[in-house]
């Protein structure tokens, strides 16, 4: 079983995650996962932590001359920002500390999770609500996305909207386009969010179950990337398009041939049916919420005095869509490689290829 757990705060010493079951002897490039956390950073609408964290990862425990050692991988990413907020972050309940934060902002975790865990100080909160938590989320998708290579896997994705407009695929107008949204939403204090799609390539059919409600492949896909920080709405394929049209402009057809076996014309299914993959390529598009901290905040309550009050506000992005993006290839990278492993266990990265081949070979009987 491929799992990970992770680790830490926003303004902490770091962050930290425990990979389990990745197979021996599987080369694993800090390059590749840097480069991706690299661009995790990127994008407009960007806030000022950017400017200040470059984020790379150490590897701690599970590696040795560069490839696994089918121990847990340890990875850690360090927090440059630490050291702005240690005071704050080590002297909870000191007069060091400043005064607690007790005006909730509406649509993050605030005041919900301070009433869940008894806090009286909401950092206590969104020090680990914070969307921070998803660089080494990347990290970990970034590793997963390594072992896809060598199954011929790829994952990649796309912009599709910002604040409701329809983004260009030429890049240099999709650009464009996320300037003039993210400068309107700044000079008016706001926030804006948008859509994304995530696409993976290569995978053969057989990936998750039909049988099983918890192993379904879209049911694991849809949690990880829900789990993702803003995100509200996920659907597969056609999604919810789909519930406006008749069976026979949706279902995709079957056909087959010598050369290529089964194969589909249209791909409305995105990849996934009854739960399995069905060998076209998976498609998955994610709504990503405007981001809950404005510089123009809204109306809240003090916890404290229960008075009416304007919302906190901390160093924020205008828009983070293109980190999202980053993120749910991440994330989505992490699911398929668990199914992977699940499919074609193995103890080292050679026994899961010779299992992956035969079942190729077998499929392609069929």
């Amino acid at each position: 079983m491929l799992r990970y757990l992770s680790s830490g705060e926003s303004h902490g010493k770091g962050l930290t995650a425990i990979v389990e079951g990745l197979p021996s002897n599987m080369p694993v490039s800090v390059e590749g996962i840097n480069r991706m956390l690299s661009e995790r950073q990127q994008g407009k609408g960007r806030g000022g932590r950017m400017a200040i964290e470059k984020d790379s990862v150490e590897v701690i425990a599970g590696v040795r001359g560069g490839y696994t050692l089918g121990s847990p991988l340890c990875l850690y990413i360090k927090n440059r920002d630490w050291d702005n907020w240690k005071d704050i972050m080590e002297c909870q309940g000191t007069p060091l500390a400043g005064e607690p934060l007790t005006r909730p902002r509406p649509g993050h975790a605030d005041l919900a999770g301070a009433i869940k865990y008894n806090h009286r100080d909401i950092r206590n909160v969104l020090e680990r609500a914070s969307a921070r938590e998803t660089a080494v989320r990347t990290a970990v998708g970034a590793v997963a996305l390594q072992m896809l290579s060598f199954f011929d896997i790829a994952v990649d994705g796309k912009l599709v909207s910002v604040a409701g407009t329809l983004l260009s695929e030429d890049p240099a107008v999709r650009a464009q386009q996320m300037e003039k949204a993210v400068v309107a939403a700044r000079q008016s204090g706001d926030t804006i969010g948008g859509v994304l799609e995530v696409r993976a390539w290569g995978l053969p059919p057989g990936l998750g179950s039909y049988a099983h409600y918890d192993r379904k492949m879209d049911g694991r896909l849809a949690a990880a990337l829900m789990s993702i920080q803003g995100i509200k709405g996920v659907e597969i394929g056609m999604g919810f398009r789909a519930s406006e049209l008749l069976g026979s402009q949706v279902h995709d057809e079957i056909f087959f041939d010598k050369e290529n076996g089964y194969l589909r014309k249209t791909n409305n299914a995105g990849g996934l049916e009854g739960g399995v993959t069905n060998g076209s390529p998976l498609t998955v598009r994610c709504a990503l919420k405007p981001i809950p901290t404005l510089s123009k905040p809204l109306d809240s309550v003090d916890m404290d005095t229960k008075e009416g009050v304007k919302a906190g506000f901390e160093r924020s992005d205008v828009c983070a869509l293109e980190a999202a993006l980053v993120v749910a290839k991440a994330s989505a990278a992490w699911v398929i490689a668990a199914e992977v492993a699940e499919k074609f266990g193995g103890d080292s990265l050679g026994e899961m290829q010779a299992n992956y081949n035969n079942y190729i070979k077998y499929v392609r009987t069929r």
